[in-house]
């Protein structure tokens, strides 16, 4: 498989200031895969050391942090020579003790040598017992393959190619089929193993039971993981998502946990999710002013997903349902569509919110920031064109343009530009 966060890889090599690297995301996002990808075409050596299966080399880091011995112990334990340009890759560098806190003192006493680190629930990691290297590492965020990436991952390079090149006319001529592998891909999602299944086997069954078995991998991380008394409220939570994504106003409502339930209550559940890699939280902005941050509304949120696959699974919707549409999939193509549109544009813009009129009487599905330009966006799950409150939106923001993502073909307008679905792009 191709991930387009390779290339980050490549440019981290190159820095003249280069720290070690830490490589983070949720579970099975292809962590380890890629950095493996990365040190075989970028590295003449590299040096694989995972802390979770290794008992003599989990402790390396314990009596000191003196880099020529922890070297060596590396170097006897794999019987590799390490030089300086030799990649180190730690993974599951949690499972180490003070392993997180080790990487400033590669930083600090041996920038030299090239180290990518990686590991489960490291978010959640480095706030417990570790002291966390700030200012002393690199980052690479990985998420779930987007959709260009399905698309080359199952082999469907002309037409990825196709949609690279932005030509709208010859788009518009096979959006029968773009159609039906999106759909496809709102079923399998961007979870490496299971695109890897279905670009060997086309099988939904199997898709949908390696989806249960990471969700159910996902649930079991929340007992072992997170604070005990912590645990129901991350359950309770993390089964919501699905029903706040499936009302026609996304908004989060605390009172869908539980009656009375209050915000202070339930913050420390939704930040560990996050944490995890697991959940991403989109606040409203009251205004298309920038910066977008500075007019930010805390109180108000949605919460997505980390993929659109596993929001399927979660709502038991089948194959058939998603690819041929029934009373069920309407029910449900909202909430995908958004989950979907959210999953291509996260870590691409600066800022991604959503805003509504303070009197609940319009709201407009994303307001991006990318460098210094607002995007106004509105998401249709069909072939729907009506944008009252995006023009009502554009009209209290004189000078911003909006983009409207359909099933429609492209577009343009004095005030908005219509891109299809299945070519996602903010340029």
């Amino acid at each position: 498989m191709e991930r387009t966060a390779i290339s980050e890889l490549y440019e981290w090599k190159s820095r003249s200031d280069r720290k070690p690297l830490i490589v983070r995301g949720a579970r099975q996002v292809g962590k380890t895969w890629l950095i493996l990808d990365f040190a075989k075409k970028a590295y003449e050596q590299y040096v694989y050391v995972n802390f979770e299966e290794d008992s003599f080399l989990n402790h390396v880091f314990e009596d000191d942090f003196d880099i020529d011995r922890i070297i060596t112990a590396i170097s006897l334990r794999t019987q590799q020579d390490i030089g300086k340009d030799t990649l180190l890759i730690f993974d599951e560098i949690q499972a180490a003790p003070r392993g997180v806190t080790a990487l400033k003192y590669f930083c600090e006493k041996a920038r030299d040598y090239h180290v990518i680190a990686a590991g489960s629930l490291l978010g959640i990691a480095m706030h417990r017992s570790d002291s966390f290297p700030v200012g002393k590492v690199d980052f690479v965020d990985l998420s779930p393959l987007d959709f260009h990436e399905f698309l080359l991952a199952i082999g469907e390079v002309r037409i990825a190619g196709l949609l690279t090149k932005r030509d709208w006319q010859t788009v518009a001529m096979v959006k029968d089929r773009l159609t039906a592998l999106l759909k496809t891909y709102y079923y399998v999602g961007g979870m490496p193993e299971v695109v890897d299944s279905y670009r060997q086997r086309k099988d939904f069954a199997e898709v949908r039971r390696i989806q249960n078995s990471i969700l159910d991998t996902y649930t079991n991380d929340f007992s072992k993981h997170a604070p005990i008394n912590e645990v129901p409220r991350i359950r309770m939570v993390w089964n919501s998502i699905a029903g706040q994504l499936a009302k026609e106003n996304r908004k989060f409502i605390y009172g869908m946990l539980r009656e009375g339930a209050r915000a202070k209550d339930f913050e420390v559940a939704i930040e560990w999710l996050m944490d995890a890699g697991l959940i991403y939280k989109v606040n409203r902005t009251k205004s298309g002013e920038l910066p977008l941050n500075a007019f930010e509304d805390f109180s108000a949120f949605k919460i997505y997903l980390l993929d659109v696959g596993l929001l399927s699974a979660i709502n038991k919707l089948t194959a058939e349902t998603l690819i041929r549409g029934n009373e069920i999939f309407n029910t449900y193509k909202g909430a995908l569509t958004e989950q979907y549109f959210f999953q291509q544009i996260r870590g691409k813009v600066d800022f991604v919110y959503y805003w509504s009129a303070d009197n609940s009487r319009g709201e407009v599905d994303f307001v991006v920031q990318k460098a210094e330009r607002a995007i106004p966006i509105e998401v249709k799950a069909e072939e729907n064109l009506r944008a009252k409150s995006l023009a009502a939106f554009v009209a209290r923001n004189p000078g911003l343009h909006a983009l409207r993502f359909s099933m429609s073909d492209y577009r343009e307008q004095d005030w908005m530009t219509n891109i299809p679905l299945y070519a996602v792009t903010l340029d």
